[in-house]
């Protein structure tokens, strides 16, 4: 410490006799450097300055010290931390893989699932067959115990009636009547909101009208049901016929005629019922097109509901369009409104869809629109548009009134709906009944 203190002084002094003046820096010595050298060497016979630097490089010695425990001791936590973050990554891929994996096992699971529904499937439709073979095989036992019978006539004339047998030998259309019937609702449900939407979407390229467009979809279903009810009755009426001659089964006629239906629906001519269809609603007042519109653009819709209309014929008991007329009073339990409706307007302006029903009851709601004051005013302008024709559809074909009123004909009131037995229904009188008063 001495030799570097007496170095940096004669450094001082040096440096002080080269910027000196004429005396050569003595006035600097004398106020400046040596008043300090005094108070220098004064501390410097004490010892103090040695003791402070020592006390000094100990300080410092035991900070480094204390620092190098610090970044050790940091060094070994960032070390645990990074093992730490290494095992949580380690952790997540293993809970990645596990999920995957069990996504895996969700998807097979799910794909066992529509297996099992699709052999449970399988198996009622077996069922079914084996139920209908059953009924089969009984029948033609029976069949054969009456042929090897000596007098089967006389036996037959003492039973009292043939309901045993037909109890223990039901008919195809009997034994898949709820299942059938579950498919032609769920079908009818499937035309309304995909047909008869791709048909709406189809004529609003040419009819910017939504309400011409809406009614001409409703009476393409009502004329569409009647057209196929007709056609049932027809096709039931030949089926009876030919049948009536040789049969002889233990089975009713009737339940008989049934099954030959339900087992050759394809000999329904669906394509002569569009064509009525199409026939029926060029003569329809209630609604207008421009002459460009062919009613054939929507055939398709009307094929499906026609095939769909046939098959609930087959049912038992029948499914059925409800009545519908405008301005009618709304029902709640038989439409549902349309998004555009006046909810608080008690009447029916016009229809969207039909309601479907069996017997009284309503098993399918229909749409309908309701707006307040809108009827009267649509039905002025329908009667001055009527008046303003050269020719009415009516009129027209007044000469021959059945031509006339079958094709226009709609869907049997509630009460026929209702009837227990409406394939008898045939007489023309009924049907004229009801397209006077809807008209």
């Amino acid at each position: 410490m001495n030799s570097m203190i007496q170095g940096q002084l004669f450094t001082i002094l040096n440096q002080t006799a080269r910027e000196g003046g004429h005396y050569a820096g003595v006035e600097t010595i004398k106020s400046r450097l040596l008043p300090w050298l005094g108070t220098c060497f004064s501390s410097t016979t004490s010892g103090r300055p040695f003791e402070t630097s020592l006390s000094l490089i100990q300080e410092s010695i035991e900070k480094e010290r204390q620092l190098r425990e610090f970044a050790s001791t940091r060094n070994h936590e960032l070390q645990q931390l990074e093992k730490e973050l290494n095992s949580t990554r380690l952790q997540l891929t293993l809970v990645q893989q596990d999920l995957k994996a069990s996504q895996a096992q969700e998807e097979s699971t799910l794909r066992n699932l529509d297996r099992l529904n699709d052999y449970e499937q399988q198996v009622q439709i077996l069922k079914d067959e084996i139920a209908i073979l059953g009924a089969q095989k009984s029948v033609l036992h029976s069949r054969l115990a009456r042929s090897r019978s000596p007098s089967p006539r006389p036996c037959r004339s003492r039973s009292p009636s043939p309901l045993p047998l037909r109890s223990c030998s039901p008919g195809r259309a009997r034994l898949t009547n709820a299942a059938r019937h579950a498919h032609l609702v769920a079908r009818f449900s499937e035309i309304y909101t995909q047909e008869r939407l791709d048909a709406q979407n189809l004529l609003r390229t040419y009819i910017d009208d939504l309400e011409i467009v809406q009614r001409i979809i409703y009476v393409a279903a009502v004329e569409s049901f009647h057209a196929a009810k007709m056609a049932f009755r027809q096709f039931k009426m030949r089926v009876r016929k030919t049948l009536s001659l040789t049969y002889s089964g233990p089975e009713s006629l009737e339940d008989t005629v049934l099954d030959y239906i339900v087992r050759h629906e394809d000999l329904y001519d669906v394509q002569a019922s569009v064509n009525e269809v199409i026939r029926a609603m060029n003569i329809n007042p209630k609604i207008s097109f421009p002459p460009e519109v062919d009613f054939i653009m929507i055939s398709s819709l009307i094929r499906e509901l026609c095939r769909v209309a046939f098959s609930m014929q087959t049912l038992v008991p029948p499914l059925d369009i409800a009545f519908g007329a405008d301005g009618e009073l709304f029902n709640e339990s038989k439409y549902r409104r349309s998004y555009d409706s006046d909810f608080t307007a008690p009447l029916v302006v016009y229809h969207v869809w039909p309601a479907l029903m069996e017997n009284d009851s309503i098993i399918v709601k229909g749409e309908a629109v309701s707006k307040r004051g809108a009827l009267w005013s649509r039905r002025s302008r329908s009667k001055s548009r009527s008046r303003s024709r050269s020719m009415s559809p009516i009129l027209s074909h007044s000469a021959s009134p059945s031509r006339t009123l079958l094709p226009r004909s709609r869907s049997p009131s509630p009460i026929r709906s209702g009837s227990p037995r409406p394939a008898l229904n045939t007489s023309n009188t009924s049907d004229c009944l009801e397209p006077c008063a809807f008209t």
